[in-house]
């Protein structure tokens, strides 16, 4: 009976130490870093042969580089620069800008796509890393001919 005493005791003082570090462990893993964040910026409307410029922001919160190839993707053939593919390398606070200037004479719906590859001499003495969960991102928008 006593050692139930003593046990009884110590508890307030274990519960707290016991909930602090339970509220540290679940903040720590709450926390991951994002490969690749991406700011898709295209007009919504267009006329027929009005020239479009779209924009993607690419940014990451990993500390290490990534060799990135960026490009558009539509469900309807469109020429010219929209075909361009860019291959960069992406390291945190140094975020990416790409732009695509195009014509279109019907609503398209747009997909900005990063690939995350491995491609020496992009980043600075080929350190680079490639994610192991996800290797290809992508927003979709809709621009729509008015």
């Amino acid at each position: 009976m006593r050692s139930f005493q003593l046990l009884f005791r110590a508890s307030p003082a274990a519960l707290i130490l016991v909930l602090c570090l339970q509220l540290g462990i679940n903040k720590a893993q709450e926390y991951t870093r994002r490969a690749i964040i991406m700011d898709l910026q295209t007009p919504q409307t267009t006329t027929a042969d009005e020239e479009v410029t779209v924009k993607l922001r690419v940014e990451t919160e990993l500390r290490e580089c990534m060799v990135i190839k960026s490009y558009l993707l539509s469900d309807v053939p469109i020429d010219g620069a929209f075909n361009y593919k860019f291959t960069s390398c992406l390291c945190e606070n140094y975020p990416r800008t790409f732009f695509w200037d195009f014509q279109t004479n019907s609503t398209v719906r747009i997909a900005a796509v990063v690939d995350v590859i491995r491609e020496q001499n992009i980043c600075p003495e080929d350190l680079a890393v490639i994610p192991m969960t996800a290797n290809r991102f992508h927003i979709l928008r809709t621009l729509n001919k008015v």
